[in-house]
C-alpha cells in the first residue's frame, strides 16, 4: 500500500486529478449499490467519501494550474 501511495503521489497533478475523479466515481457507484441494498450508513459514508475526493480533485487541479508553467 505504501508503494501504491508513493506511485499515485508521483503522478503529475493533471493525471492525479483524473485518478481522483475516477476513484470518486467508483466509490459513488458502490454507494448506490449499497443504498439499493438498504445499507444506509455504509452508502452514506461512501457518498461522503466520493464527495471529499471530488473536493480534493478541485484542489489538485488548482495545484496543476500553478505548477504546469514550470513543468517540462
Amino acid at each position: 500500500m505504501e508503494e501504491l501511495a508513493e506511485e499515485i503521489g508521483n503522478l503529475k497533478y493533471d493525471a492525479l486529478a483524473r485518478f481522483l475523479e475516477l476513484l470518486a466515481n467508483k466509490i459513488e457507484t458502490d454507494g448506490k449499490k449499497d443504498e439499493g441494498r438498504n445499507r444506509v450508513k455504509l452508502s452514506g459514508n461512501l457518498y461522503k467519501s466520493a464527495e471529499k475526493l471530488i473536493e480534493s480533485k478541485a484542489f489538485i487541479e488548482k495545484a496543476w494550474v500553478i505548477s504546469s508553467p514550470f513543468m517540462q
